[in-house]
């Protein structure tokens, strides 16, 4: 299928090809024609599978086959993102799709002066994507109404509620007319998502593309087992001995990740962290040195990293195993794109062996132990069992042994952000 299949005008698919555009994802097939013919839906689909075009082209040509209205009171279409780098992302994607259009957009965001958006918010703008922070400030600020909004997109939905927006966002839905087309589109489908679904969507056409237990086949994966003191001398180790391209580090919480920079530094290996408390300006100058390859390792938090989008990312390290195998998966999903080949390594410390488990009873697989590196730890033979461990224990069931289990963290996600 290309997207000349899919009902698309020509400015579109003018845009399109230009920018090198003609096959479209699996989940784009099947969204596009669905709001196409005005559903709502409620998509599920990892991060890299092509969400941005699935819901914002449909809804380009949507504005474009609609009659210009008299009076400008607002967007007529708004995207709600749970970070700046993602709302960004968004931005720079609908700007190529709508190049060849009379369609206007802009973004906003926190972090930064509102001065400049108020302005682009004043030249009237067709498609407003938005954090919901910012968004919720500026209602209240009155200087912008959400009266005209025909089409509500809410991307990574999953982490928006993760990160203690649920308030935030029913305030914006009970701004925007009840006669709407809805669109979710989440990584993830907990209970709380689906509640969320029930709520704000009418009939929803439910899309499910890559199931989230899924792992891309041309991602060679790989566990370190080491002790939580030597994790620092082992990723520098294994930066020094990297000859192909930036590496891309994970780290649970902020803290974390700046303490990962500052022990870096000291073995002379240039990084730089992202998150939360990092100033709009400083992490877009980092992504910005990743992407041109100007600087070697990125540390990441996992809501941080929702909108980074590198071509042909060699190496993701996992520093910390994620306390949700879920999230393993999406960030995995950094490298391995389109095809590419790409590399995930993992290390893995002692109080970490219940979340490797948790991993491998998620992906179904035995991930490989790397036990030819300099930190290797005693209790080496301990690791071993887990893949079988996983292997043993029914997908879903709790494990009813007797055995102690190591005790999972509470999970905090606005404490990675």
């Amino acid at each position: 299928m290309l997207f000349t299949s899919l009902n698309l005008s020509s400015p579109i698919l003018q845009a399109l090809d230009s920018a090198g555009y003609h096959t479209p994802t699996p989940i784009q097939q099947q969204a596009i024609p669905a709001v196409l013919q005005h559903h709502d839906v409620l998509a599920c689909a990892q991060t890299g599978t092509g969400k941005t075009a699935a819901f914002s082209l449909p809804i380009i040509e949507r504005l474009l086959a609609s009659k210009t209205d008299i009076g400008f009171q607002g967007p007529k279409a708004l995207i709600l993102a749970p970070t700046r780098e993602l709302a960004i992302q968004i931005g720079e994607n609908i700007d190529v799709y709508v190049s060849r259009t009379r369609i206007k957009h802009t973004v906003i965001f926190g972090g930064v002066s509102a001065v400049n958006q108020i302005a682009a918010l004043r030249k009237r703008p067709d498609i407003l994507v938005a954090t919901p922070g910012r968004l919720i400030d500026l209602l209240n600020q009155k200087v912008l109404s959400l009266q005209q909004v025909r089409f509500l997109v809410l991307d990574e939905a999953d982490r928006m509620l993760d990160m203690g927006f649920i308030k935030d966002i029913r305030t914006i839905i009970s701004k925007i007319p009840e006669k709407r087309q809805t669109m979710l589109f989440s990584a993830t489908m907990p209970s709380e998502i689906e509640n969320l679904a029930n709520a704000i969507l009418n009939k929803p056409e439910r899309i499910a593309v890559a199931p989230v237990s899924s792992t891309v086949d041309t991602i060679q994966q790989a566990i370190y087992p080491v002790a939580k003191a030597d994790k620092v001398d082992l990723l520098c180790h294994l930066v020094h001995n990297e000859k192909n391209g930036n590496v891309l580090v994970f780290s649970r919480t902020k803290h974390g990740a700046d303490k990962i920079v500052r022990k870096l530094s000291k073995a002379n290996i240039t990084a730089q962290a992202i998150h939360g408390n990092k100033s709009q300006q400083a992490r877009q100058k980092a992504l910005k040195a990743f992407k041109d390859g100007t600087l070697k390792v990125l540390i990441a938090t996992d809501i941080a990293a929702r909108g980074i989008d590198i071509d042909r990312l060699q190496l993701v390290i996992n520093f910390d195993l994620p306390n949700e195998p879920e999230t393993y998966v999406h960030r995995i999903g950094r490298t391995g794109r389109a095809g590419e080949s790409g590399r995930a390594w993992s290390f893995c410390d002692t109080e970490e062996r219940e979340y490797l488990w948790q991993i491998s009873k998620l992906i179904k697989q035995r991930l490989p132990l790397v036990e030819d590196h300099p930190f290797l730890p005693d209790n080496v033979d301990e690791y071993r069992n887990e893949p079988a461990r996983a292997a043993a224990q029914p997908s879903g069931k709790p494990n009813k042994s007797k055995k102690k289990k190591h005790k999972r963290p509470h999970s905090n996600y606005r404490a990675a952000v």
